[in-house]
């Protein structure tokens, strides 16, 4: 089976070369990892006895944000090496300050695995949600190095709990510690004997929270573009919205029977997929990039964000969101307006989701598979919105919490 997984490997990075020649996506995986154990050779004084976090993309980056900052603060003399599988993560956060080195993980051939482990000499590797390199966990164990895997979120149709070859769950048996999202993921790695493991929450859920509250404190500035914009009436946020979802929304927004101002963040900004945005709105609207076209922006019935990291701001502001992503392959981030008090809604796919099961049943999330679905489900918000707004708040503080738990555990641990 190791020979099979070497041969797939190599496999996959013949094809991400051949990719590389029209697929940009692709293109930059590859350049980013060019040269790579030069460039880590150079950083080896630097990062000597570090802790290493790895994190598939940008949304496990930010799962793992919350403890990468906690542990500066802990031991504030241990470098922190941060590596990335996808451009996504990678280009976004290459530059996140408190890092003292941030690459991509190289492919995971057993070579790059050891030379990788034994230059960077790590303190303690943690290894973020998703994505078990089976050639790097065991470069980690064999070296003795403490391994942690962080917010696990484990499935039952997962191959390490439906095959019975003991190679899908070799990697499982690497770390040291498995922290994990919920009983149901405990549960599971019981059942194929670890016992090693934890029910620590959501790191996520601290990462927002601390997010809000640096937006509610009295030093933080407004955005002064969304709040002329806003001019104290109800705002629909759509976040991370797909064409798909905006095909049945945008026409409730253009009959007016969404009522309410709408601030739309699509999840593609490229200049093709604002313009249909633009295109099919027939009420007055505005990029907020052209604002200063604008001399009175409270006029106008839809703001469209065309930028990144406006979120947060966005939702601060929010009376109700939808979330995009549901009707497609995955749900966007429903915890960045929960914890503002805004219920969201979202489409139906959320099989991979446990916060969205979490929210339905606490009554501050809505699936929808329909235009009718979603007008019954914000109806019953806009009626209900103090209470919901409440409700919501106090459901998000109460799921804080998860990087102090896993930070007590460390601390015993690595002393």
């Amino acid at each position: 089976m190791h020979t099979l997984y070497n041969f797939g490997i190599r496999l996959y990075g013949l094809l991400i070369r051949i990719a590389a020649l029209f697929n940009p996506k692709a293109k930059l995986w590859l350049d980013g990892r060019k040269n790579w154990r030069l460039n880590l050779i150079k950083q080896q004084d630097k990062i000597a006895n570090c802790f290493w976090f790895h994190c598939a993309s940008l949304g496990e980056f930010e799962q793992g944000r919350p403890l990468m900052e906690a542990l500066k603060n802990h031991y504030p003399e241990t470098p922190l090496l941060i590596t990335f599988f996808s451009p996504s993560g990678y280009e976004n956060k290459k530059r996140y300050p408190i890092a003292d080195f941030i690459c991509y993980l190289p492919l995971d051939t057993p070579s790059n695995a050891q030379y990788f482990v034994n230059t960077a000499r790590p303190k303690a590797v943690f290894f973020v949600k998703y994505e078990f390199w089976n050639n790097t966990l065991s470069a980690i164990q064999q070296s003795r190095i403490p391994l942690y895997s962080i917010a696990g979120n484990f499935r039952s149709e997962q191959k390490f709990f439906t095959k019975k070859n003991p190679f899908y769950s070799e990697a499982l048996r690497t770390f040291n510690h498995l922290f994990v999202q919920n009983e149901k993921s405990l549960l599971l790695l019981q059942s194929i004997g670890l016992e090693n493991v934890s029910v620590c929450g959501d790191t996520r859920f601290d990462r927002v929270w601390q997010n809000a509250q640096s937006k509610l404190s009295a030093e933080y500035v407004p955005n002064e573009v969304i709040q002329d914009f806003v001019h104290n009436e109800e705002i629909l946020i759509l976040g991370s919205t797909w064409a798909i979802e905006h095909e049945f929304l945008i026409p409730l927004i253009n009959d007016k029977t969404i009522v309410e101002k709408v601030i739309v963040a699509p999840h593609e900004v490229d200049s093709k997929s604002l313009k249909a945005v633009e295109n099919s709105l027939s009420v007055p609207n505005f990029r907020y990039s052209h604002h200063e076209d604008y001399a009175h922006k409270d006029h106008k019935r839809v703001l469209i964000i065309d930028g990144i990291g406006m979120l947060a701001d966005t939702y601060a502001v929010g009376t109700y969101a939808y979330i995009g992503g549901a009707f497609g392959k995955g749900l966007h981030n429903i915890l960045e307006p929960a914890v503002f008090g805004l219920p969201v809604i979202f489409g139906p796919n959320i099989d991979k989701f446990p916060e969205a099961k979490e929210f339905i049943d606490q009554g501050i999330g809505f699936s929808i598979k329909s235009k009718a679905e979603f007008l019954e489900a914000r109806d019953f918000i806009l009626e209900n919105q103090k209470e919901l707004q409440a409700k919501t708040k106090k459901f998000m503080q109460s799921k804080t919490g998860a990087t102090q738990m896993i930070l007590n555990q460390l601390k015993k641990d690595l002393g």
